[in-house]
This record gives C-alpha cells, structure tokens and sequence, in this order.
C-alpha cells in the first residue's frame, strides 16, 4: 500500500491561511515566526521611502492634499482588490478595531508627516519613525493581547533610546517644532498598527488595510474636495517630480506595504514583528541620500549597526501571546 511523503503529510495537516493572505515564504520549514520577521521587513522597506517621497510631494503638492489623496488612492484599489477576492464585510465587532487602523494609519500618520516634511530634512525625520516599534509594543500590551517579557522591554527601550539620541544628535541637541507633528504620528500609527495586527490574525493583512481605507473614504473624500476646489491650477504646476512621489505614498506606503506587514505581524506577534522598524529609519536615510540627494554620513552606519544587534537580541527575548 502507498504510504503518503513526509512533505505531503506535513501539507495536509498545515493550518489554513487567513482569507486573502500572502502565500508561504521560503520554505515549508520556516516558522510563523520568522516569515513574519521576513513578510515584515519587506513592509518596512516600502515604508522606509515613505518619507522621502513624502517630502518630494509637498515640495510641490500642499500637504492635507497629499494626506488625503493618498488615501483616497489606496481606496480606489482597495476596493478593486475586494471586489477581486469577493471579500465578505468584515464583521461588527472587527469595526473599533478597523476605526484605530483608519485614524492612525491612514488619516492621522500620513497628515502630520505631511507637515512636517514641509520643515524638517527626510533623515531627521526617519529616525524619529525609530521609536515606532517600542509605541507599538506598548499599545499590544496595553491592549491585552501580548505580554512583553522584561529583557524584551529593555532592548526596545535600548533601541528606541538609540534613535532618539541619533536624531538630538543630528538636530544639535535639540528637538524642532516639527518633531511634536511627527512624535504624534508614531504614536497614531503605533495604535493602527496593533490594532490592524490583531485584526489581520482573523482576516487577513490585505482585507484588513482594504476595508480600513474604505471606512475612511467617505470622510476624506468631501474633505478633499473641499479643500483641492481652488487649487487646481497649483496642482498642474507642481511637476512630474511632486506627483511621482504622490504616487509612490498612495500605491506602496498606503496600500502595498500594508499588505505585507499586517501579514507579518498575525504570523510573528506584533510586538516582536514591529521591532523590523527599529532598521526603517536607517533604511529611510539612505532613500533619503539616493532620492534626494541629502547626505549620508559615515556615523549613520555606524547607528544602524547598533540598531540591527539589538533587533537580533530581542527576537531571542519572550514575548507571550495568547
């Protein structure tokens, strides 16, 4: 009688996937863990251009249009990617959740960054982005869902303390008036982002950042017109540079991207999955240097090398999840 492989077996007893997720990555052998570090930091290298192209957009776009409309974007094609899949609603009680995913990452994020990258240079702003991972660890853990383990804690206090001295550092030791835009930013997207990781364990990251974007449409589209109505001409003047990087934040930051991190994190946890943003600042800073030229200093590799060995030591730290 024919007994079944090994592999074959292994195929047959694996969990299902949520509806709409990412295939597998690398082989069958990897475990949830690490294909959420790997989907994650995937996420966070299309997120790491996010400023740059943010700041070549409001140099020629105003930046509540750019906020906006890069939202209204995103929903166009989450509404195509929905109306493809045949996704079902989400159901009720997925909405509060959907509502911080909304408020935070694709309304309150993208606005604030969008001021402040009228004032301050992409790199500085990047490593402001570096305390992400330790509010999104907080707000998984004020929430209940995962219990962070003290040495876990230390090394996000540890690298989130190195991003902040990297950026004092870089300002002369000093904080701008911008930097409260951007502190407040991470804040609203660390809340999106627990929230969102959570949710995409029952439905998947894609439906998750696609019905999020629609909930908000309706409230961004009368605002955007409201305020775009006498500003067509300036919008005709801002060139292909300001648009190229419009497009970049509505199609990779504000949609792709979401797709592989919300996925990361149902698989990783996402206190352990948000520690990937710990490298996004430094990633930013060399988009930074190869998108508008700003310059890259020898030292910022030297920070980088510190952040990346204590992103290595917190994936050995516990994190318990129900």
């Amino acid at each position: 009688m024919h007994q079944p492989s090994t592999a074959a077996t292994l195929a047959a007893s694996a969990p299902a996937a949520p509806p709409g997720s990412l295939p597998p990555v690398g082989r069958a052998g990897l475990s949830d863990e690490t294909r959420g570090m790997l989907l994650g930091l995937a996420g966070v290298a299309i997120f790491s251009l996010t400023l740059p192209f943010t700041r070549m957009a409001v140099a020629g776009l105003d930046p509540l249009f750019v906020a906006l409309g890069r939202a209204l974007v995103a929903a166009v094609l989450a509404a195509a990617w929905l109306a493809w899949r045949r996704a079902p609603p989400p159901p009720r009680d997925a909405l509060p959740a959907l509502a911080l995913v909304a408020g935070g990452c694709i309304i309150g994020f993208p606005w604030l960054t969008s001021i402040a990258m009228r004032t301050l240079p992409a790199a500085h702003g990047a490593v402001l982005v570096g305390v992400l991972p330790l509010a999104t660890a907080a707000c998984a853990a004020l929430g209940g869902h995962e219990r962070p383990s003290a040495g876990f804690w230390a090394m996000s206090l540890l690298g989130s303390a190195l991003v902040v001295g990297f950026a004092l550092r870089q300002s002369g030791g000093g904080l701008q008036a911008a930097d409260l835009a951007m502190f407040a930013a991470v804040l609203l997207a660390a809340a999106g982002y627990a929230a969102g990781g959570r949710l995409a364990q029952r439905m998947g990251g894609q439906q998750v950042i696609c019905w999020a974007l629609l909930l908000a449409a309706p409230l961004l589209l009368p605002l955007l017109l409201w305020h775009s109505w006498d500003q067509a001409g300036a919008m005709l003047r801002a060139g292909a540079r300001a648009w190229t990087g419009f497009a970049y934040v509505s199609v990779f930051s504000m949609f792709i991207g979401f797709f592989f991190w919300y996925r990361g994190m149902a698989l990783g946890g996402v206190a352990r999955v948000g520690q990937v943003q710990l490298v996004q600042p430094f990633l930013s800073l060399l988009g930074a240097s190869l998108v508008l030229g700003e310059a890259l200093e020898w030292d910022n590799l030297v920070f980088a090398l510190a952040v990346i060995i204590v992103v290595g030591l917190g994936r050995k730290m516990q994190v318990k999840r129900p």
